[in-house]
């Protein structure tokens, strides 16, 4: 990769191989929403000339694995921007021990509720 600090748009678009109008796609502002498509892929200047520094980059491409996989391409920019901005996967498996130990503990309570309404049923059928 080249040494700047900031590379603009066609360089970017010659390194990681993604057409400068997909790039200029994914940085715009949706209409529908108003906000970017994707946010953080570039910096822009008071102009509005977008430039790329290596934390861009590296986003552009996560972007690219995602939405072109080999020769598939997935064209749910959605999923991709979910993708990009979602918790680690440490994360996820942290809150997915919780809920799984929450689940335990609301089956627990439900037995024992169950337990009473038992108890409560023999002791009125005699």
């Amino acid at each position: 990769m080249i040494n700047k600090k900031y590379l603009n748009i066609s360089e970017v678009s010659k390194i990681l191989q993604i057409e400068e109008h997909k790039i200029r796609y994914w940085d715009s502002i949706n209409p529908k929403t108003n906000k970017y498509r994707i946010d953080g892929i570039s910096t822009k200047s008071k102009g509005g000339t977008r430039y790329f520094n290596k934390e861009n980059i590296k986003k552009l491409q996560k972007l690219k694995n995602i939405l072109y996989d080999g020769d598939n391409q997935n064209y749910s920019i959605k999923l991709a921007e979910k993708i990009l901005t979602s918790k680690s996967q440490l994360t996820i498996e942290k809150d997915k021990k919780k809920l799984t130990n929450q689940n335990q503990n609301n089956v627990e309570k439900i037995e024992q509720i169950l337990n009473k309404m038992r108890l409560l049923l023999k002791n009125n059928s005699k």
